[in-house]
């Protein structure tokens, strides 16, 4: 009787063991299917982020005062001699609601830091524009707006909008 106790015991204790090392393979087996899965979809994913790291870096640059300006010169060029401040102050507005809007899908791709970031730059793109015009004379030329637009612009030192670069160009390199 005890020998076969012990014997059952013995068994018992083989298989155990037998089964703990076959959950052990098998857990990381898992480990490295999910590991490989990762690293599959991460070889396929990063350059669709890359992508989306270069689309918000030009919609920061769009959004400059001096490449709208530029931008409108090219388009319109005689919107600098005879469109009012009000006129250039709406087509920046909807330059800036545009590129954002083009561009607001990319958000899946950066952190919630990054994406936060880009929306105060837009934010205070926005207000910036509407500030400085409301320091225009109501009779100025779009010319002298935009010259106190870019004047102003270029002595506010970092502005979000450099800041939001700086940053999505920060974590677009902990990518490569």
């Amino acid at each position: 009787m005890q020998t076969a106790l012990l014997v059952i015991l013995v068994v018992a204790v083989l298989i155990f063991g037998f089964w703990l090392i076959q959950y052990s393979q098998f857990r990381n087996e898992e480990k490295k299917r999910q590991f490989e899965l990762r690293r599959e979809s991460q070889k396929a994913i990063s350059p669709i982020r890359l992508r989306a790291y270069e689309r918000l870096a030009l919609l920061l640059e769009r959004t400059k005062p001096e490449h709208m300006l530029l931008e409108l010169q090219k388009s319109a060029p005689e919107a600098m001699t005879t469109w009012t401040v009000g006129q250039v102050q709406q087509y920046l507005l909807q330059t800036i609601r545009a590129e954002f809007d083009h561009n607001q899908s990319q958000q899946v791709y950066v952190s919630d830091e990054v994406w936060d970031m880009i929306i105060n730059a837009r934010d205070q793109m926005g207000a910036f524009v509407i500030a400085i015009a409301a320091q225009i004379p109501a009779d100025a030329t779009a010319q002298t707006y935009a010259a106190a637009l870019l004047t102003a612009y270029s002595s506010n030192g970092a502005t979000p909008t450099d800041k939001a670069l700086e940053e999505l160009k920060n974590e677009a390199k902990e990518l490569m």
